[in-house]
């Protein structure tokens, strides 16, 4: 894909350039309530406005070569929410994930739904897995959305799958170690994020990939999700290929001295 502002061009030329990108990259999607409440709109209009930093976040994680982008697109908590909202955001989604599949197929993005799905309308589902069929053969970036998820849920998920497996004999206790319990993760067949970016100016990470973060680099925005575009995605992957990671060792620059 072509970026056409000359900004993003420079932007991309020197991520490419130190070659360090970020595997796997996931994204907490917050402040759409306060955009639309600063422009006393219903909070629904955020939401609306949204699909368009959504759009232009995943061209240019495609255009760099990322391999992985998670959206935390609606949380366990978040079915609390008032009705009509939580209904609201269903319908979106209804709306939404069809008409971006022509441009995910263009980009060769698959689709993939991680989180308690069975949660989800029996309508909402069948419009997720349609696409999800219709982008699977695609080759380049996979895009997560999480859905009906949350980080302890997912662990007590993983708890329940080898504790089964323990029942039944075909592992024992003694054979659960970090790998094994990877493998029961929602994201077993996906790399951890390297880079997790919160946007609205929150330092938290909201119960979003408990386990999967545990080494990840964090990044922190004020920008509201409706503000934010493939250039703050950039931006935070440029602070990214700056750092260095350690994984609880020593400095390269230290060792030895």
């Amino acid at each position: 894909m072509k970026q056409e502002n000359p900004q993003l061009e420079e932007q991309k030329a020197e991520i490419l350039r130190r070659g360090n990108l970020p595997r796997h990259v996931a994204v907490i999607m917050d402040g759409n309530g306060r955009w639309a409440n600063q422009r006393g709109l219903p909070r629904i209009a955020g939401h609306h406005a949204a699909i368009e930093s959504v759009r232009d976040t995943v061209r240019g994680a495609a255009d760099i070569g990322i391999d992985v982008l998670s959206l935390f697109t609606f949380s366990i908590e978040n079915w609390c929410r008032p009705t009509d909202e939580v209904d609201s955001l269903m319908e979106l989604l209804v709306e939404t994930i069809p008409a971006e599949v022509p441009e995910l197929m263009k980009n060769g993005v698959s689709l993939h739904i991680v989180g308690r799905i069975s949660d989800l309308p029996d309508h909402v589902r069948a419009t997720l897995n349609e696409a999800q069929d219709a982008l699977s053969a695609n080759k380049g970036l996979r895009l997560i959305l999480a859905l009906s998820y949350g980080g302890q849920a997912e662990l007590v998920d993983a708890a329940r799958g080898m504790a089964a497996r323990v029942a039944s004999g075909e592992i024992t206790p003694d054979e659960i170690d970090e790998t094994v319990f990877a493998e029961h993760l929602y994201t077993a067949d996906f790399p951890n994020p390297d880079l997790l970016i919160r946007t609205s100016g929150e330092m938290r990470i909201s119960n979003f990939y408990l386990w999967q973060l545990a080494y990840a680099e964090l990044w922190f925005t004020p920008t509201l999700w409706p503000d934010f575009r493939a250039k703050h995605l950039f931006r935070a992957i440029l602070d990214y290929q700056e750092r260095e990671r350690r994984f609880g060792g020593v400095s390269s620059a230290t060792q030895g001295a």
